[in-house]
């Protein structure tokens, strides 16, 4: 991979992944950006002000990128379709009720058009057969399905559809074979198609802040998945597949049916007068020789386990703290890791102490239904 991927969904939620982002930006086209950013500007307030990179031919060639987020857009200028060499233009936040396919008149490579009015019928039918586009951004507009029209897009590697009213995903999404960052996040969608187990380049999903209730189990094929957002959906268990993902490195699971249910399962029960009786043996090393104690009660020192908590020298037999860290993007662990240990003194002490385990351990106590 060449460069990072983001899931951060420009859309209402915002998640700060600093290590993640676009291969796309404005500092890229340094010298050859039109800013008219937070301007509050009409159509025919741009419109003029664009006219005047035509007079110069050479400047107006060298124009890449055009900024007209936060303005009063109710339409695209129609300048913008004369720069021939544009390649990124962002009309966030305006009124937008209309996006004809300027891809016919512009090699973009970048599109975003997040926080407008845009509905399913405002989207061009098709797009240009030969286009270049490798970012489209339509998050928070009110788009009720998923647009098949973009499927056709398959150069994209970013595409955010967060923030809308979509109930499904395409069919016709695996044709998205170049994909890295796909964030559906925000939406309404009921189930997930197996056919996205095809995108193979996938490397960022978000499917948070839906209505999931299970995964298709080859969720696993995806295996360049490094992140996964899964929070606040309907999800009672996930599919064992899953711990095929080798490089996922973060994954949110937080407001579960699967992550509630296990928190209260979860007690803490007073150790016995046996367990105590034995905890003071193993930790003070008194000896006991054969014949002292009950041959039984030989074998039940035999099981002593130790406190993971590398610093703490106590054991513990039948009863122990559960101690339970979950992953999330608020947090700093990278997946969720049970821990046993001997005491509720230990529970505030292994925080940053214990040492993680290998990874396929850790996968597995995803597993959390």
């Amino acid at each position: 991979m060449n460069g990072s991927v983001s899931l951060q969904d420009p859309a209402d939620e915002e998640y700060s992944m600093d290590t993640y982002t676009s291969d796309s930006s404005d500092s890229d086209h340094s010298g050859r950006v039109v800013d008219l950013a937070y301007r509050l500007l009409d159509v025919t307030a741009i419109d003029q002000h664009l006219d005047q990179y035509f007079d110069n031919k050479k400047r107006f060639i060298e124009i890449e990128s055009i900024m007209l987020r936060h303005n009063r857009l109710s339409s695209i200028p129609e300048n913008v379709s004369r720069f021939s060499n544009l390649k990124t233009l962002d009309l966030s936040n305006n009124m937008l009720k209309t996006l004809p396919d300027i891809l016919q008149f512009c090699p973009l490579v970048t599109l975003i058009v997040k926080h407008n009015f845009l509905t399913n019928d405002s989207l061009p039918k098709s797009f240009a057969r030969k286009n270049t586009l490798k970012e489209l951004n339509l998050s928070g507009n009110q788009l009720t399905e998923f647009p098949e029209q973009i499927c056709d897009l398959v150069n994209l590697r970013y595409l955010y559809l967060g923030g809308n009213k979509m109930s499904t995903i395409s069919r016709n999404i695996y044709k998205l074979t170049n994909i890295q960052v796909l964030y559906l996040g925000g939406n309404e969608i009921v189930e997930v198609p197996p056919v996205l187990g095809q995108l193979k380049t996938l490397q960022a999903l978000a499917l948070c802040e839906n209505k999931i209730e299970t995964l298709p189990f080859n969720i696993a094929d995806l295996h360049g998945l490094k992140s996964l957002q899964l929070h606040k959906n309907r999800l009672r268990v996930l599919p064992p597949e899953i711990v095929a993902l080798k490089n996922l490195s973060e994954l949110s699971l937080r407001e579960n049916p699967l992550v509630v249910q296990f928190i209260s399962e979860m007690s803490n029960n007073p150790p016995s007068l046996l367990e105590l009786a034995a905890r003071v043996v193993k930790l003070y090393d008194i000896p006991v020789a054969d014949g002292d104690l009950p041959r039984t009660l030989h074998k039940y020192l035999e099981t002593a386990n130790h406190c993971v908590n590398p610093k703490c020298k106590g054991v513990y037999f039948d009863n122990r703290v559960e101690h339970i860290k979950f992953v999330d993007f608020c947090g700093k662990y990278r997946l969720p890791l049970l821990h046993y240990l001997c005491s509720v003194k230990c529970r505030k002490t292994t925080k940053e102490e214990v040492p993680e385990p290998s990874r396929s351990y850790m996968m597995k106590k995803v597993l959390l239904g």
